[in-house]
């Protein structure tokens, strides 16, 4: 589709002035910025739409195209929801000052994705969103995507300035990622989610951003202040944390004490042993827990950071889904062990992933690992990665034996090359 096809789709739609909901998906049709401009003067018309969904992504509709898009969703003072993905269009700073000026008319949302990543729309570009966020007093689920899109620490100062006025959020999803906001854009950010205490869902993807430990600490200063939290995501890999940084988190997180799911993606970070242990102390006090999902490959935690995190999983005696990514971590047999006995304790697992590769954690350690699995008897899901190892035959029938006590499962995924298992380990196993 080119640009006069969107203008017979606009021409067509601007027919329907009794629309309440929409639905348009134009993902990768070249429509440019005229073909946005006609489906713009289209969908103004609908005056009454209360629901938009439109997927302009990879049309290079540019700032001029995002322009008309604005001034068309301006003449929606009825829209309770909004969904709008533009990524990679190229619309720059003004194109974004464009939509928020747009979206702030729309005073009666309660539901808005906003998907613009990819956009060179900088810090400037971010304020104006933020502008256009703070006059959004009515929402209640907020999801802002702009991942790639050079804002800085000034533009997450205006983002945090902007969703600290959204005082009724309930859920809020950000994906910062790859924006160099550093420590002071978190600690904007921070203190804007803070202001949101009625949060129930939280997502915070701010992956490669440099926040240091510093930054990580005015977020889990922000995060302790959401103490309804049942659902919590955290992507911070590549941040340069450190164990300060995991401890902040930490303690943040043991704030939450509503949590049922809690989701966190730390990965090279160099958190230590120290770190695993403030993670581990936090995660014990989510009692509440039903859902875990801990990411923390090249952390180098050792056998004690494993203890700690298994001390604090066997805390989380309510668990039934757990996923755990220690991989590259120097765990050994030892900290396998603690993993298993952590892991023994959780008794209603339905769904376990363990991603232990590289880990020389021997033919002992998958001992332990066996022994903690066959705890596990209401198991219908077990992913098991233990490439290169050393586990040996010996190593094999232990974990045949552990799931061979796992009567209820439906699914199982073993990887376990690289470890010698040999003729015998493989006949176990089978």
């Amino acid at each position: 589709m080119e640009e006069n096809e969107a203008k017979y789709l606009g021409e067509g739609i601007a027919k329907c002035v009794t629309l309440t909901s929409l639905n348009l998906d134009l993902y990768r049709n070249i429509i440019g910025e005229n073909g946005a401009k006609h489906l713009g003067e289209g969908i103004a018309k609908c005056v009454t739409l209360t629901s938009l969904n439109l997927n302009l992504g990879g049309n290079s509709i540019g700032e001029n195209g995002a322009k008309y898009l604005g001034e068309g969703i301006a003449k929606y003072v009825t829209l309770t929801s909004l969904n709008l993905d533009l990524k990679g269009n190229s619309i720059g700073e003004n194109g974004a000052k464009h939509l928020g000026e747009g979206i702030a008319k729309c005073v009666t949302l309660t539901s808005l994705n906003l998907n613009l990543s990819g956009n060179s729309i900088g810090e400037n570009g971010a304020k104006y969103l933020g502008e256009g966020i703070a006059k959004y007093v009515t929402l209640t689920s907020l999801n802002l995507n702009l991942k790639g899109n050079s804002i800085g620490e000034n533009g997450a100062k205006h983002l945090g300035e902007g969703i600290a006025k959204c005082v009724t959020l309930t859920s809020l999803y950000i994906f910062l990622s790859d924006n160099s906001i550093g420590e002071n854009g978190a600690k904007y950010l921070g203190e804007g989610i803070a202001k949101c205490v009625p949060l129930t869902s939280l997502n915070l993807d701010l992956d490669d951003n440099n926040i240091g430990e510093n930054g990580a600490k005015h977020l889990g200063e922000g995060i302790a202040k959401c103490v309804t939290l049942t659902s919590l995501y955290i992507f911070l890999s590549d941040n340069s944390i450190g164990e300060n940084g995991a401890k902040y988190l930490g303690e943040g997180i043991a704030k939450c004490v509503t949590l049922t799911s809690l989701n966190l993606f730390l990965s090279s970070n160099a958190i230590g042993e120290n770190g695993a242990k403030y993670l581990g102390e936090g995660i014990a006090k989510c009692v509440t827990l039903t859902s875990l999902t801990l990411h923390l490959y090249g952390n180098s935690i050792g056998e004690n950071g494993a203890k700690y995190l298994g001390e604090g999983i066997a805390k989380c005696v309510t668990l039934t889904s757990l996923n755990l990514n220690l991989y590259g971590n120097s765990i050994g047999e030892n900290g396998a062990k603690y993993l298993g006995e952590g892991i023994a304790k959780c008794v209603t697992l339905t769904s376990l992933y363990i991603f232990l590769s590289d880990n020389s954690i021997g033919e002992n350690g998958a001992k332990y690992l066996g022994e903690g699995i066959a705890k596990c008897v209401t198991l219908t899901s077990l992913n098991l990665f233990l490439s290169c190892n050393a586990i040996g035959e010996n190593g094999a029938k232990y974990l045949g034996e552990g799931i061979a006590k796992c009567v209820t499962l439906t699914s199982l995924n073993l990887d376990l090359k690289g470890n010698s298992i040999g003729e015998n380990g493989n006949r176990i196993l089978e």
